[in-house]
Parts: structure tokens; sequence; C-alpha cells
């Protein structure tokens, strides 16, 4: 029975593959957590816009109501990032006749919890995103006494 010189053994190969797939799929489980993330935020982002624009058509309340509401609903799903929020009123012109419609945009800025310093790492600029969404209701007018 011949012995192989040590250096063609193939014992420990498998510790050696699993140390270089290991950086790989551990960026890649990063990143598949920063995107769920951030998927997430978004639908909250949408909602409080839905939210703000549901409160901003009622008869009686003003921009500072919408936006009282919109931090409301973002605080309570986590997010406390830097937000903004706008109101607009806009006329909508149809067959019927014209009605003001009221338009909310709410921009959140998304910080990547794991990418972000990955990539500041390796001298790239991945650290936040913007979120944007935008909810447009008819506004109600109060009813006739």
């Amino acid at each position: 029975m011949t012995r192989r010189p040590r250096w063609q053994s193939e014992e420990g190969s498998e510790l050696i593959e699993f140390a270089l797939v290991t950086p790989i799929l551990v960026l890649l489980l990063a990143g598949i957590f920063d995107f769920g993330n951030m998927f997430r935020s978004y639908e909250v982002v949408t909602n409080a816009a839905r939210e703000g624009a549901r409160v901003g058509v009622l008869p009686g309340y003003d921009p500072v109501d919408v936006q009282a509401r919109v931090d409301a609903y973002l605080g309570a799903s986590g997010l406390t990032g830097a937000r903004t929020t706008n109101v607009v009123n806009t006329p909508v012109v149809t067959g019927a006749g014209t009605f003001t419609a009221r338009s909310v945009t709410v921009n959140y800025t998304y910080p990547f919890v794991v990418l972000g310093p990955v990539g500041a790492a390796f001298g790239g600029t991945f650290g936040t995103i913007q979120l944007r969404a935008a909810a447009v209701m008819r506004v109600e007018a109060a009813a006739a006494p």
C-alpha cells in the first residue's frame, strides 16, 4: 500500500470550500433580509399616505392633521427615519362636473441595515434609498343641514 504525500491529501478540503462559500452565503442572506425590510417599509409608507389622504379629505381637517396621522402611522410601524409629507389640493374636471382631490405624498429615507455598511466598506454609497408613495382621494363636502 502506497501512501500519498501530505500535500496531495484531500483531508480538510471541505473546510476550505466552506470558508470560501460562507461570505457569499452570508452576503446573500443579508441582501434578502435588507430587501425584505425595505419592501415592508415601502408598504408601510404606502399605507401611511393612504391614511393621511383619508384624514385629509374629511371636512374640518387640515394639512397639520394629515401630517400628524402620517407621523403616527409611521411611528406605530417603527419607521422613525427622515421623512416628508406633502399635501396638495388639485381640481379634477370630469364630465359630471369639477371636484377637488387631495393628494398626500410621503417620502421616507430607508437606511440599509447590513448592505449599507458592507457597501461602504468597499467604497460604495449603498447606504439609503428614497421610498415614495402617494394617495389621491376626493375631498368630501360637509353635509347640508
